[in-house]
């Protein structure tokens, strides 16, 4: 019996180590497939900010700060309505910008209402702050800080490289929005210096670090250049919620549907994959940057010698950075002189880190803030 008794413990014991050494096995292997730039881990996330109760603002005074919602005073569009420029002093508010939400926008008067109560949380400087609101009748409308440079896209569509659209294709989607005037962007302005998009960078980084590690994590879920808005020293601003959702601690929410923009959308999303991740943010984030070093527009195919068909624009970027091409794909509106090729080569090896294909090879959003301190300047 006392020998049976041994048997069985040796075996177990062993059972254990071989649970072990598979355990230290796998790890090492995920280990591999990273970068090696170095991760430094910061401490634990941190909470919300002070609660800021967003103003409630009659139709009648958004009627009146709008001209009756002018398409003169059009200064952009989300994925959910038209954004006017407006004052509303007799409000309590300076200069602001006025998103009119479409009808079928948001299902329902409850989430609406779910969404703005979110969004007046995210007290952070990388982020739009939410100043107030109409919801009477039909009608929903939000209010929100203006931030003076426009969006980010705006700035990026200045490049004239060949293999880049010279001009956006058209946002008017729908006979609902045949009245909304383009503001097209003034070819007198100069390109983002190399060092300001180093800085939007790392403000978009920083918001969605603040966003993912909140005690009730927000995913954004749609980043991209046109939800990046630009302030007077070009520090950015997160925009645009319409697709965010709050997550519980498992940094996931089950969605009934898609949401994002080609190109930018992981491969989990367009594959199916109904559950929501903060890593899907850490995808498109990747893309974005891929997109403000190069100035190529993240839905672009490139052709591929031989069968014709199309390479993405992610897996061409990683084919010539693996060439060590990493200055040819550079924006050829960025300034060379001063620029050092080492940091070029840390930006383009993070963005690519970002944008890897399985999610469990993507760094967070906080070891991202920290790898992107290390971009030399």
């Amino acid at each position: 019996m006392e020998q049976t008794l041994q048997v069985i413990l040796i075996a177990a014991g062993a059972l254990v180590v071989v649970i072990m050494l598979f355990t230290a096995a796998a790890c090492a292997a995920r280990r591999k497939n990273r970068s090696k730039i170095p991760i430094t881990r910061p401490p634990a996330a941190t909470g919300l900010s002070s609660t800021f109760d967003p103003k409630q603002v009659s139709m009648a005074e958004l009627e009146k700060a709008t001209h009756n919602f002018s398409p003169d005073l059009i200064i952009g569009h989300g994925s959910f309505g038209i954004v006017y420029k407006a004052r509303l002093p007799h409000a309590g508010l300076s200069t602001v910008a006025v998103k009119k939400l479409r009808p079928d926008a948001i299902q329902g008067f409850s989430e609406f209402r779910a969404e703005m109560a979110a969004q007046s949380k995210l007290r952070h400087p990388n982020i739009v702050t939410i100043l107030g609101f109409c919801d009477t009748g039909s009608d929903r409308v939000l209010v929100y800080e203006y931030v003076q440079n426009g969006s980010l896209d705006q700035w990026l569509l200045l490049d004239t490289r060949p293999e880049t659209p010279k001009t956006p294709r058209s946002r008017l989607t729908s006979s609902w929005e045949t009245r909304i005037k383009i503001v097209e962007t003034p070819r007198s302005r100069l390109p983002l210096s190399w060092e300001t998009r180093i800085k939007i960078v790392r403000g978009v980084a920083s918001g969605l670090d603040f966003m993912h590690n909140l005690k009730t994590p927000i995913i954004h879920r749609n980043i991209k250049a046109s939800k990046v808005l630009l302030g007077n020293d070009f520090e950015p601003h997160i925009a645009d919620f319409g697709f965010a959702r709050i997550i519980d601690g498992s940094l996931s929410h089950v969605s009934t549907r898609v949401a994002g923009t080609m190109g930018y959308m992981p491969p989990e999303y367009i594959q199916g994959a109904t559950m929501a991740t903060a890593m899907g943010d850490v995808y498109s984030f990747g893309i974005l940057m891929l997109q403000i070093s190069t100035g190529i527009q993240p839905d672009t195919l490139f052709k591929e010698e031989g069968n014709g068909k199309g390479v993405r624009f992610v897996e061409w970027a990683k084919e010539k950075v693996d060439q060590n091409l990493h200055m040819e794909i550079l924006d050829a509106n960025i300034s060379r002189a001063g620029l050092e090729e080492s940091g070029v080569v840390v930006f383009l090896r993070i963005a690519l880190l970002c944008a890897s294909d399985s999610s469990m090879d993507r760094p967070t959003m906080r070891e991202v803030v920290e790898l992107l301190k290390g971009i030399p300047t």
